[in-house]
C-alpha cells in the first residue's frame, strides 16, 4: 500500500473512481455530490489530490486542501472493488499522519445531512459535529460540518512529541 501525489495522468481514474465510489448517494441524493462533479486538475496541479495504490491498482483516494491552521478533507472515496477492506480508515489515519507532520492542529470536513452512514463513520474515528448549514450550491441540502483535533501537532510545533 502506497500513497502518492495523483498527476494529471490520474485525471479519468480520479473521476472514474469518484464517481463510483459516491454512485449509492448520486442516487440517495437525486444528483452527483459536489465530490463527483468537480474538475479535479486544478487540484492535482495544486498537490491536493492523494491515491491509496495496492498492487498496482487505484484503492481510494483524498482530496485535501491544507491551510496554516488546518486541513479541509473535501473528498475520501474508495474504489467499489476495495470498500469494506477498512481503505477508509487507513486514510484518515494517513491523513491524521500528515496533519502531525505538517504540524496543522485540526482536520476539518463537511458532508451531507442525508449522508448518515458517513457521519457515523467520521464520529466513531473522532470527528464531531460542528454544526449544520444550508449548501450554497445546491438549494434544498444541507451540510453538516465536522472537525477532529491533532493535539500531537500543537506538540510538534512546539518541539516536543508526544
Amino acid at each position: 500500500m502506497t500513497m502518492r501525489p495523483a498527476s494529471p495522468d490520474d485525471l479519468e481514474t480520479i473521476a472514474t473512481l469518484t464517481a463510483a465510489a459516491y454512485l449509492p448517494y448520486t442516487e440517495l441524493l437525486g444528483a452527483p455530490p459536489i465530490p463527483v462533479t468537480e474538475d479535479y486538475a486544478p487540484r492535482i496541479e495544486r498537490g491536493e489530490v492523494w491515491l491509496r495504490e495496492i498492487g498496482g491498482e487505484t484503492a481510494g483516494l483524498l482530496v485535501v486542501e491544507r491551510y496554516s491552521d488546518h486541513l479541509m478533507l473535501f473528498s475520501i472515496a474508495v474504489s467499489p472493488a476495495f470498500q469494506g477492506g477498512g481503505h477508509g480508515l487507513s486514510m484518515l489515519r494517513w491523513l491524521e499522519g500528515k496533519a502531525r507532520e505538517w504540524t496543522v492542529p485540526e482536520i476539518r470536513l463537511y458532508t451531507n445531512a442525508r449522508m448518515e452512514r458517513n457521519i457515523a463513520l467520521y464520529g466513531a474515528y473522532g470527528f464531531r459535529e460542528t454544526g449544520r448549514r444550508p449548501n450554497p450550491y445546491r438549494p434544498g441540502w444541507t451540510l453538516v460540518d465536522m472537525t477532529k483535533e491533532i493535539d500531537a501537532a500543537r506538540t510538534a510545533a512546539n518541539g516536543r512529541t508526544t
